[in-house]
């Protein structure tokens, strides 16, 4: 897409939000599906990310100042048995406790993942699990309303993950009043939990009043909705007068409302809008040739202060061959990415082919407020490289994929250099057990109290190659 000239910058920073790019070659590794994106509630370690692996050995040495320290596993959450996959969407974890979607239901786990401390049966299988969580510990799921295979994502729920309880669930209704309106994500912030797609949409309070529903007009929809702390940002679509395709708008709304606080409509040729940042706004666009898997073409960052919204800066994620990680039609997440809100930069992954050293994996960061590139590590030789979540410091967490010969860690990054230091490495009896979770699962990774947590989104049948494979699992010292 064009690349206008860039106003200047506001400044504001307040926290972000944040599914397929192919990784190094590992073991017949298949383009992965999209990875979950959380943004950490009560113990701020706020970005997710997803998994890695390659084949070759580098031991971590590009740019690492040492080994770190040997990670045990601490604790491995059982692959339920199902008969064909099956959403298991939803990873969190509070000041005590991690919590797992599952076959129906969301269990909470002791912090090594190494006991089960409660469940909440949900009835029907979750659709979408918000990546958010309020500091109170609050989050939103969307569920089928039973179990059989004509259930249809309606029921959306507020979760106490600290409690281990569904506090309510409601339906939606459509411009008629008929209840039962499908739902394809949900999303909670400023005290509202939203949920929408292509069948309507709809927003509760947090004592599960409902609040607002998108004005029905014959040619638009809010395709979905992302929450941050005290903001609702919805994408709405609407159809083109010369074609079938939608003109896609970003809206800040009041989250209590909906009333429109700020809008900029996105160029004509973007086809999908992804939300990674709601303060400041960050979007991911795909225009519609995207890399494989990466579901972006460019990513803007938008001033959202005024009524009418302005383009701050432009990155060009297609030809800089970046590779986030973001859904194909959804509004929220994406991953593979991590933002830091003070310095406004945000951190993505790219490969380096064989004519340049490669393969293996570099990380750069990339300063919003120019859209320029503010450096890059070493590259990881024959592994994966990706960021993780931003630390109070700046510094990024990134996890370190596993290889043939050694299991995978997870690394330190300094912003002004880019050096990298390892924190911790994994157990090499479990270095299977990461690739297979990064070839065949489709997992969620948050670092959170010297712990990783890695956690799969989809509960699938073993196959030959991938008997061994955990629905989660938690490495620690």
């Amino acid at each position: 897409m064009s690349q206008p000239s860039l106003p200047p910058h506001h400044p504001s920073h307040q926290p972000p939000q944040s599914q397929g790019a192919q990784r190094p070659p590992s073991r017949g590794r298949r383009a992965k599906p999209a990875l979950k994106l959380i943004v950490g509630g009560a113990l701020a370690v706020a970005l997710v990310t997803g998994c890695g692996s390659g084949d070759d050995d580098d031991g971590g040495q590009n740019g690492g100042s040492s080994q770190g320290a040997q990670a045990k596993t601490l604790g491995k959450v059982a692959m339920p048995k199902v008969g064909k996959e099956t959403n298991t969407m939803g990873t969190w974890v509070t000041d005590t406790t991690f919590v797992k979607g599952d076959v129906n239901k969301i269990v909470g786990y002791s912090l090594d993942g190494a006991k089960s401390r409660w469940e909440i049966p949900l009835g029907g299988q979750l659709c979408w699990a918000s990546p958010h969580m309020t500091k109170e510990g609050l989050t939103a799921v969307l569920f089928r309303d039973g179990a059989g295979e004509d259930a249809q994502c309606t029921r959306v729920g507020l979760v106490d993950l600290k409690k281990g309880k569904l506090v309510w669930q409601k339906e939606g209704s459509d411009s008629e009043g008929n209840a039962g309106v499908q739902f394809d994500e949900v999303t909670i912030g400023g005290g509202t939990v939203a949920a929408g797609g292509t069948g309507g949409g709809g927003a509760w309070s947090l004592d599960g009043k409902p609040l607002w529903k998108p004005a029905y007009l014959a040619d638009c929809d809010d395709n979905g909705y992302a929450g941050g702390d005290d903001k609702i940002v919805a994408i709405r679509g609407c159809d083109s007068e010369d074609s079938s395709t939608e003109r896609l708008e970003v809206q800040t709304v009041d989250p209590k409302t909906r009333e429109v606080t700020s809008s900029y409509k996105l160029d004509e040729k973007v086809e999908y809008a992804h939300v990674i940042s709601t303060a400041p706004l960050v979007v991911a666009v795909d225009t519609g040739d995207s890399d494989a898997g990466t579901g972006t073409t460019d990513i803007l960052t938008i001033d959202d202060s005024g009524k009418q919204g302005k383009l701050l800066s432009t990155v060009d994620v297609l030809a800089k061959g970046y590779q986030p990680n973001c859904p194909a039609t959804s509004v929220e997440g994406c991953t593979e990415l991590a933002f830091d809100r003070a310095s406004g930069t945000l951190y993505l992954s790219s490969e380096v082919d064989v004519d340049h050293g490669g393969p293996g994996e570099r990380i750069s960061g990339l300063n919003l407020k120019t859209g320029k590139e503010t450096g890059k590590t070493k590259m990881a030789e024959s592994r994966s490289l990706i960021p993780i979540q931003t630390d109070d410091d700046g510094s990024l967490i990134a996890y370190l994929g596993s290889m043939y010969s050694e299991a995978g860690g997870v690394v330190r990054v300094d912003p002004e250099t880019f050096e990298m230091e390892t924190l911790q490495t994994h157990p090499d009896d479990m270095k299977d057990v990461e690739s297979d979770l990064d070839t065949y699962g489709e997992c969620t990774m948050i670092y959170a109290g010297k712990k990783l947590y890695i956690g799969d989104s989809r509960a699938s049948r073993p196959s030959s190659d991938s008997a061994g494979r955990p629905l989660a699992i938690v490495f620690g010292a």
